[in-house]
C-alpha cells in the first residue's frame, strides 16, 4: 500500500475522526485509526464501540491496502508538519513510512483484521436535516442533559420524530430544554436517545453548511454529510414523559433584555449559597430585583434591571447556574420569562424565532427559605 496526500487535508479528515478514540480503550487495537485505500479514495475509520466515525478523501495511490496506524503518533507527526504533499508506504510486516519534505518516519502499524466492524445500515429509516438545525438543536439540549448513570435515559438527548416535527430533548430533572424543527414531510414516528459524546462530535464535524442523512434502526443512529459518516449506538432506556413537567397556563410574562440579565446574574451568583446556588427574582410591572444572600458568611447583593412584567408583582427563587446556563446559549436579544406561582417552574423562550422553529426551555424553582 502506497499513497500520496496532502498533509493539511489528511489533518482535516484525522482530527474529524479522533473524535472517537478513547485515552483507555477496550481493546488496543481501538488507539489506532484504519486506513482502507480503495481506487485512490482513502476511507479512515476510528471508533470507542459506542461512536464510530468514517471519513473519506481523495488520493493518489500507487497500490491499494489496508492497515491500522497508531493515532497518537500518526497525528502528532501530521500536526508537526507545514502544508505540502506526503506519502504513506506499507510493507507486508504491517512497517508504516511516512516521507515529508523534511524527512522520513517510520512507525509500527497493525493488523486491520483485528478492527472492529463498523456498524452497517440495516433496516433503516431516513430523513434530511439542515447542518445548521441540528447544531442548534444540539447546542440548545447538550448542557441539560444529566451525568446520572443511573438515570440511563437522561444521560443522552432524545430525538422525537413525529410526521412533520423533529424535536430535540434533554432534562436532568431540574431543567429541560425542547427544541423543534417543524415542515418536515416523513411518515416517521419515532423516539430515539443519543449519548450526548456521540452529538457532540456530530456537532464539531459539522463546520459547513449542508444536508444531514439521518437514519436510524432499533441499534444505531447515523449521522452522514459531505465525506463524514457518524454511527452512535442509541441508548436503550425509556425516556420519561416529560409532558407532562411543561406547565400549560403561565399567565404571568416578563420581558428582559437576554445579556443584561446573564450579567446581572453572574455578578449576584458570587454572592449566593453555594450549595443552592439560589436568586431570588422580585418582578414588579416595570423592574426585576435580581438578590442572592449566603447567611453561613453574611454574604448578600441585590442589583435591579429594566423589564415590563404583566401580572402581580412576584418573588420567586431559581439556581443561578441553570438560569446562566439558559441564557447563554440563547441568542436572541430579548427573553420572555413565563411563570404561574412561585412553586412552578418557570419557562424561557425567545421573543423571536426563525419559521418553522421552537425553543422552549424550563427551569425548576428554588424553594425560598431554602
Amino acid at each position: 500500500m502506497r499513497f500520496e496526500v496532502s498533509s493539511s487535508e489528511l489533518l482535516k479528515q484525522l482530527n474529524i475522526a479522533s473524535g472517537a478514540i478513547n485515552s483507555n480503550p477496550v481493546l488496543p487495537i481501538m488507539e489506532d485509526f484504519l486506513f482502507d485505500v480503495q481506487n485512490n479514495v482513502l476511507t479512515i475509520t476510528s471508533t470507542n464501540l459506542e461512536t464510530t466515525i468514517i471519513t473519506q478523501l481523495a488520493v493518489t495511490a500507487d497500490e491499494d491496502g489496508i492497515i491500522a496506524i497508531p493515532a497518537k503518533i500518526l497525528l502528532e507527526t501530521i500536526k508537526a508538519l507545514p502544508e505540502q504533499p506526503i506519502t504513506l508506504s506499507v510493507d507486508e510486516n504491517n512497517s508504516v513510512k511516512i516521507l515529508s519534505s523534511f524527512g522520513v518516519y517510520k512507525l509500527s502499524g497493525d493488523s486491520a483484521e483485528d478492527f472492529p466492524t463498523p456498524p452497517e445500515e440495516d433496516d433503516v429509516e431516513t430523513l434530511s436535516l439542515n447542518s445548521k438545525k441540528i447544531q442548534k438543536g444540539i447546542v440548545n439540549t447538550i448542557f441539560a442533559t444529566s451525568s446520572d448513570e443511573l438515570r440511563l435515559a437522561m444521560t443522552g438527548i432524545l430525538i422525537q420524530i413525529d410526521f412533520t416535527k423533529l424535536h430535540f430533548v434533554a432534562t436532568d430533572a431540574h431543567k429541560l430544554v425542547k427544541y423543534t424543527v417543524g415542515n418536515l414531510s416523513t411518515d416517521i414516528a419515532r423516539s430515539l436517545i443519543v449519548p450526548k459524546k456521540g452529538l457532540n462530535l456530530v456537532k464539531n464535524a459539522l463546520s459547513e453548511e449542508c444536508d444531514v442523512v439521518i437514519s436510524f434502526n432499533k441499534a444505531n443512529i447515523f449521522f452522514s454529510f459531505g465525506r463524514t459518516k457518524i454511527v452512535c449506538r442509541l441508548i436503550d432506556a425509556k425516556y420519561p414523559e416529560y409532558n407532562a413537567v411543561i406547565p400549560v397556563e403561565n399567565p404571568f410574562e416578563a420581558i428582559i433584555n437576554r445579556k443584561d440579565f446573564l450579567n446581572s446574574l453572574r455578578r449576584i451568583a458570587i454572592y449566593a449559597n453555594k450549595s443552592t446556588n439560589q436568586v431570588i427574582l422580585n418582578l414588579t410591572e416595570r423592574s426585576m430585583t435580581i438578590s442572592a444572600q449566603d447567611l453561613d458568611f453574611s454574604n448578600e447583593a441585590t442589583e435591579q434591571l429594566n423589564c415590563s412584567f404583566s401580572g402581580d408583582a412576584m418573588t420567586i427563587g431559581f439556581n443561578a447556574k441553570f438560569l446562566g446556563e439558559m441564557l447563554s446559549v440563547l441568542e436572541n436579544d430579548d427573553i420572555r420569562l413565563q411563570l404561574s406561582t412561585p412553586s412552578r417552574a418557570g419557562l424561557i423562550v425567545p421573543t423571536e424565532e426563525d419559521p418553522g422553529e421552537a425553543l422552549l426551555m424550563l427551569v425548576m424553582p428554588v424553594m425560598m427559605g431554602n
